[in-house]
């Protein structure tokens, strides 16, 4: 497999590049009679496009949706979806320098050695433009998880070194690291100007909790619900860590802490984060992800070009300092596919409505 597509019963391909003519995803397996609406998709497209703040990359880019096939008369039909984002504020002169030199941190060197040449251009297929296209397509699930009763969201737990103390869900579209927390969002945001000013980047850790999901979605061994998740989380670029419930604060603790006693109302803690023996257990779902500085900064660093020589490198372009605020609406589309096609899987084996 080319590792382009996701899912099961509830499937999405992605295609195109950061400065290619668009980025697009074909979602298969919606059910038929869905209401939707390109104002659905473009609503979530808008908490990810560049641009919203001095904490984001400059490059402006509308990321209009357009929907291609798969809708008729403002509801699904059951066959695929595609959806098409144009690219329209192209810059490839930006990275004129960088052609024939791979770039710390990016996957120059790697998608050479794959495929024996690359895309330079803005990062091509591996850029962070990619997950438009997922967004898009995890913006249709969301909304057929909320019909359920199903909420996810998620928001930065941690940037540049400082946590959120506090929890308020009203502030995380408020300020612009999605922070939970206002007063530790503003020392987010310093410190990330003064790293800005470095020439460098930061990174952070993404809380995710879903709300309202039922028991005995997901499958035993091989294709757990927090295995699926993490192939989910993971298959994001800038992800490099993932943890459900305690997560590694789990190693620290007894059984008898750990452990999720239950009583006649049902589970008295949830350490296990919603899920276990690879089940949902009707709590709620709670997982963690850990995002990487940005690998694109403007210090002199040391690389190898083509040739094999070594030679320093500035990643000159237009980029952001830190991931997090943007990554937020892709974990929580890719945690919505992935609990679509889980319930569609459900119902299948058992009726689940």
């Amino acid at each position: 497999m080319p590792g382009n597509s996701f899912g099961r019963l509830l499937s999405i391909t992605t295609f195109g590049e950061s400065h290619g003519a668009a980025v697009g995803v074909i979602v298969d397996g919606l059910p038929p009679g869905m209401e939707i609406s390109e104002a659905d998709i473009q609503t979530e497209l808008n908490r990810r496009r560049p641009g919203q703040s001095e904490l984001s990359t400059p490059r402006d880019e509308a990321d209009r949706i357009a929907i291609l096939s798969g809708i008729f008369e403002g509801r699904t039909t059951g066959v695929p979806l595609a959806m098409m984002l144009h690219n329209t504020n192209i810059r490839s002169s930006d990275y004129n320098d960088i052609a024939d030199k791979f770039r710390p941190g990016h996957a120059d060197f790697t998608y050479q050695a794959k495929y024996g040449l690359r895309d330079w251009r803005g990062s091509g297929r591996a850029s962070g433009r990619e997950t438009a296209a997922r967004v898009a397509a995890g913006a249709i699930a969301k909304k057929w998880l909320k019909a359920k009763g199903v909420h996810i969201l998620a928001w930065t737990q941690m940037a540049a070194g400082i946590n959120c103390e506090g929890f308020d869900a009203e502030v995380i579209e408020k300020n612009p690291l999605r922070a939970c927390d206002l007063k530790a969002a503003e020392k987010m945001a310093e410190r990330i100007r003064r790293l800005m000013e470095q020439g460098d980047s930061a990174g952070g850790i993404i809380q995710c909790r879903v709300s309202g999901l039922p028991a005995g979605l997901g499958n035993p061994v091989f294709d757990k619900l927090e295995a699926e998740l993490g192939h989910a989380i993971l298959s994001i670029g800038a992800i490099r860590g993932f943890e459900i419930g305690a997560g590694f604060a789990a190693t620290a603790m007894k059984g008898s802490e750990h452990n999720d006693a239950m009583n006649a109302d049902g589970f008295i803690s949830n350490h296990a984060g919603g899920v276990i023996g690879g089940i949902s257990t009707g709590q709620e779902l709670v997982f963690r992800a850990a995002v990487k500085p940005t690998s694109s900064i403007s210090l002199p660093q040391s690389t190898r070009n083509i040739a094999g020589e070594t030679v320093e490198i500035r990643t000159e372009g237009r980029h952001d300092p830190i991931i997090c605020p943007r990554i937020v609406p892709v974990i929580e589309a890719m945690t919505a596919l992935v609990l679509m096609d889980a319930w569609l899987i459900q119902a299948a084996q058992r009726g689940l409505k």
